[in-house]
């Protein structure tokens, strides 16, 4: 009998701990690691989000930029991190894309991290320099393939959404002989971009869009199934010439590995808020931005239906690490 009272005394004790940890984290200030320069759409997103935990759990959230390496330094140093909530990842699609094709990646994304939250996804925008002389993606093409050493792709990293997006129309075009230029983040890319370096980008809607509204770069397409309202005039890459090809670029918040049950949930029901706040809305809703805000189970069983769909158009386009 007292040892079933002593179990029972043991029981209660640990599950009280448990509700006091999840209660009173976060008691410090805590990290959120972007693995890319500051200006792409993963950082964006990412301050927002960060902004809205600091607002809903009295604790700063802190977006620490830990770029190079196609993103592998600063998520690697996530999944070295201590498991107690206080180091945070926020990445894009690559992330689980990478592993499929590239060599040597320095950790296992089903293993070394613990699902939080699926942010949401944008649209892509296939983007040009105001000088290449075409309206649209259909125009390009045939450019392209007039002169196929005159112009280029520009990726701002291998096995982004944007890359895999244009291995894709390189092979369904007709035009597998176009150069892809690889960049390391967003912002170089825009930069060499504008400044006519490189002829066309496929990037997510909130890096790219802001440059199209100031003018600094013409819309040729976006990769969504319909057309974007503020954009009614430019074409999906389905009505250029590539029927039934769709693209997004999705968001979310990972742990290191082992991470507490209880911080866990708490972390994917805040998530979700922040993502949903009026303040996403407002600043990322105008651009297409889809908001989700997972739990965790669920952001858990969307991965693995992703890696195993981009595992075949990997396979389809013969993507191999060069």
């Amino acid at each position: 009998m007292k040892r079933i009272v002593k179990s029972v005394v043991l029981l209660a004790a640990f599950v009280l701990a448990a509700v006091a940890n999840a209660q009173s984290y976060p008691n410090k200030p805590v990290q959120l690691v972007v693995p890319y320069p500051p200006g792409g759409t993963v950082d964006v997103v990412a301050r927002i989000v960060a902004q809205g935990l600091s607002s809903q759990l009295g604790q700063q959230f802190r977006v620490e930029n830990r770029a190079g390496a196609n993103g592998f330094i600063g998520s690697d140093y996530v999944a070295k991190a201590a498991p107690d909530g206080y180091t945070l990842l926020v990445q894009a699609s690559i992330f689980v894309i990478n592993p499929l094709f590239l060599p040597n990646v320095p950790y296992d994304t089903q293993k070394d991290f613990t699902p939080l939250s699926n942010l949401g996804s944008v649209p892509l925008l296939v983007v040009a320099n105001p000088q290449v002389p075409a309206r649209n993606l259909r125009e390009f093409i045939a450019l392209a393939k007039q002169d196929i050493k005159k112009y280029t792709f520009a990726t701002s990293g291998l096995g982004s959404a944007g890359h895999l997006s244009e291995e894709t129309i390189k092979r369904q075009a007709g035009i597998p002989d176009l150069l892809i230029v690889p960049y390391k983040g967003t912002g170089p890319t825009l930069i060499d971009l504008i400044a006519g370096q490189v002829s066309v980008m496929i990037d997510p809607m909130p890096s790219s869009y802001p440059h199209v509204k100031a003018g600094k770069l013409k819309p040729l397409a976006v990769t969504s199934k319909n057309r974007v309202s503020f954009l009614p005039d430019v074409p999906t890459v389905a009505e250029s010439g590539l029927p039934g090809f769709e693209m997004v670029s999705w968001y979310g918040l990972w742990g290191p590995a082992r991470l507490p049950k209880d911080v866990t949930a708490k972390l994917g029901i805040e998530a979700g808020r922040a993502v949903r706040s009026p303040l996403a809305t407002e600043r990322l809703g105008a651009q297409a931005f889809a908001a989700v805000g997972s739990s965790p189970e669920q952001f858990a069983a969307y991965i693995k239906e992703e890696i195993a769909r981009y595992a075949k158009i990997v396979k389809q386009a013969n993507l191999k690490a060069e």
